[in-house]
Parts: C-alpha cells; sequence; structure tokens
C-alpha cells in the first residue's frame, strides 16, 4: 500500500472529513500539520500548488483535497489507487 501523507491544520473542518474516512477505512496516514508553520506550508504549496488544505498525497502522486479523495471513494477507486 503506498504512503499516506496529508497536510492539515487542526481548524479545518475539511481535514477534519477526510481524516475521518481514512480513519474509518483504516488506511494508516501520516499528518503534517502545517499550524503556525510558514516554511511547512510554503513546501505543501510549493508541491501542491494551492495553499488549501487539506492536501493529500499518495506517495508522490497528488491526490488534491476532501473532496477529491471522497470522489475516489465514492467512485470506488481509492483502495485501488492505494495499491
Amino acid at each position: 500500500m503506498k504512503e499516506v501523507i496529508i497536510y492539515t491544520t487542526k481548524t479545518c473542518p475539511y481535514c477534519w472529513k477526510a481524516k475521518s474516512l481514512l480513519k474509518k477505512l483504516e488506511i494508516p496516514f501520516n499528518e503534517i500539520s502545517v499550524d503556525f508553520n510558514a516554511q511547512l506550508r510554503a513546501d505543501m504549496a510549493a508541491r501542491a500548488g494551492k495553499t488549501s488544505v487539506p492536501q493529500i498525497w499518495f506517495d508522490v502522486e497528488h491526490i488534491g483535497g476532501c473532496d477529491d479523495l471522497h470522489e475516489l471513494y465514492e467512485s470506488g477507486n481509492l483502495l485501488e489507487t492505494l495499491g
């Protein structure tokens, strides 16, 4: 299974929703909080091309945000994409 990396902030409801889905499916993930860390947020934005959170990667493949993760799940492609 690919490594799941999710950039988050503590107050973001979309971050909570994305993490909740991953937890429900028992998919382990590494969370990187960008709260109060401008450099981490800048690194995330450079990789994703976006400054919004959450930003989610499966290994080096950028998945997108919360809506993108849920679309993968609802289409039945989430587990296949994870390998």
